[in-house]
């Protein structure tokens, strides 16, 4: 990058920092660190809610996702919208209701400690791992398009933002991800607008929509059939979106607590409504256009010659293995389809060299797709922009990572530290304690991305992948907490921890695609649920005849 383009990498990062630090006073208690008070308007909500949920991961791997397979993976949101009216009609009512501080401790109200504990546990491994993830993914990609040591990028991914996380705990979070947002949209913006400004003169708008729809790229509804019928192991239609993907979405809004605590920081049950509502409408359509640059980039490399890989330290490494010789027989082949506007035979060079790669490094498994949309900005984009385009890179992955850190400590604190250890302490000694409980997830999870590494074809599935291993069975059992209230404790503990086994031995098996997960383990834990109770109450009644 030029000097230009580091300057502005730099202040904004610097501005981001200081002005977290600048909103982190707060009432030094749990209420003011985890919950501000319970004081934000519902736009701080909403942008809260979006940041939490739009890491680096989205705006990295959105466009590459688009660009590889494209358009469908917006299906996996279609089921969001109503979810986001579920969780206001039965979810935020209650968690007002019982002022909790996070969404497990409803858990030990309506059944007993055990399963608020499980289910506590079940979010920090998820939230744990994924995080870990969520600075890894951008520190892998920038430190490869940049030349910059992967481990030190972890460390300042991470490490920055632990500043005003642990400082100013959920209100940093939140004015902070409410600029973060900001400048998010602005950079996108910018680059879907260069991405068809950049095309040849006679080519417009429009007629890159054409290419890629030519490309199979305007894919935006698949119904998943095949001739032999529905395909259960296609990741990505509108079955598996309006099905999957509401379940997945009612269970990472409405009991993750990384979510859950977004909107518990609402002045009152209309504002978390109005922020999550909201945010059921603007998902959708921001996503669509994440992907929509996925497809312009598309269309731009089939008028401009692009690379035939774009991960470049991969094929440098590549390049010093034996398949060097077929690796460039390809790359010429590619350049000369490309002259010859064989645009078609250009992808089938793609794909087989993509294999190439995989045999080349088997050890890595090498795939490009994460870094499509930064090698686009590094090789096309003007001065400033570019600096800019890496900087909401680090923001976007502030955003989620900070209130990560800041649920996870929240969890720690409430369901463990206060219940196990400490029980009594002063209103400091706990924002005290909450602050070291954030350092430590926060160095946790830099851990976890030193050690991250071949998480799956692409990042943002990878963490989808990871959700879905755990969000069923975690919504499973707040359904029944909220709908079956005959049903006690023992009973849902026990389908909880079997319906857990289940999902991970049928994603082991490869069974079915990772989005129906969600929607397995939450019908498991609610029929095991019933079974159990039913087979106890046949105990009791016998018990209580034979006592008579």
């Amino acid at each position: 990058m030029s000097r230009i383009d580091w300057a502005i990498l730099i202040a904004t990062l610097l501005s981001i920092i200081i002005y977290g630090v600048y909103k982190s006073r707060t009432t030094k208690n749990l209420e003011g660190y985890f919950l501000s008070n319970r004081s934000l308007p519902w736009y701080l909500v909403l942008l809260s809610i979006m940041g939490t949920q739009a890491s680096a991961i989205t705006f990295l791997t959105g466009p590459g996702q688009a660009y590889s397979d494209g358009m469908r993976f917006v299906q996996y949101y279609f089921g969001l919208p109503l979810a986001m009216i579920v969780i206001c009609i039965f979810f935020v009512p209650v968690f007002s209701r019982l002022k909790v501080y996070t969404a497990y401790e409803f858990l030990e109200h309506r059944f007993d400690a055990k399963t608020r504990t499980f289910t506590s546990i079940l979010f920090l491994l998820s939230r744990g791992l994924s995080t870990g993830i969520s600075i890894f993914a951008p520190s892998l990609v920038l430190s490869s398009l940049m030349g910059w040591n992967i481990y030190y990028t972890n460390l300042v991914m991470g490490g920055l933002l632990i500043i005003y996380t642990m400082s100013g705990g959920a209100k940093a979070v939140a004015h902070t991800q409410k600029l973060q947002m900001i400048i998010v949209f602005i950079a996108l913006m910018l680059t879907g607008y260069l991405a068809v400004k950049l095309l040849p003169g006679a080519v417009g708008f429009t007629d890159a929509l054409k290419a890629g729809a030519q490309n199979g790229k305007m894919n935006i509804i698949t119904t998943g059939m095949t001739p032999h019928g529905f395909d259960w192991k296609d990741k990505y239609n509108i079955w598996s979106g309006l099905i999957g993907g509401f379940f997945l979405a009612l269970s990472y809004f409405g009991t993750d607590h990384s979510q859950v605590g977004r909107y518990l920081t609402a002045k009152n049950v209309k504002e978390s409504r109005k922020g999550l509502l909201i945010n059921g409408l603007v998902k959708i359509p921001m996503q669509f256009f994440i992907l929509l640059i996925g497809v312009l980039i598309f269309s731009f490399y089939q008028y401009t010659k692009g690379p035939v890989y774009f991960d470049e330290v991969s094929l440098a490494q590549a390049k010093q293995t034996i398949k060097k010789d077929s690796l460039v027989m390809l790359e010429g082949q590619y350049q000369q389809a490309f002259v010859q506007n064989d645009h078609k035979t250009a992808n089938e060079i793609r794909k087989t060299f993509k294999q190439v790669m995989e045999r080349a490094l088997p050890d890595k498994k090498p795939n490009d797709t994460n870094y499509i949309f930064l090698r686009f900005v590094k090789d096309n984009l003007p001065v400033g922009l570019i600096g800019l385009i890496f900087a909401i890179i680090f923001l976007a992955a502030w955003g989620s990572i900070a209130a990560a850190l800041n649920s996870l400590a929240a969890c720690s604190v409430v369901d463990f530290h206060k219940r196990f250890f400490v029980k009594k302490e002063t209103e400091l000694a706990d924002y005290k304690v909450a602050q070291w409980y954030t350092l430590g997830w926060g160095i946790f999870c830099i851990i976890i991305s030193m050690f991250a590494y071949n998480i799956g074809n692409s990042l943002i599935e990878a963490v989808n992948i990871l959700g879905s291993l755990f969000y069923g069975v975690i919504l499973g059992v707040f359904l029944v907490a909220f709908w079956l209230k005959r049903i006690k404790g023992n009973a849902v503990f026990a389908a909880a921890v079997i319906s857990e086994i289940a999902v991970c031995i049928i994603y082991w098996l490869d069974i079915i695609s990772f989005l129906w997960l969600n929607a397995i383990g939450a019908l498991l834990v609610i029929m095991l649920s019933i079974l159990f109770q039913l087979a106890a109450s046949q105990r009791g009644n016998k018990e209580h005849k034979i006592s008579k």
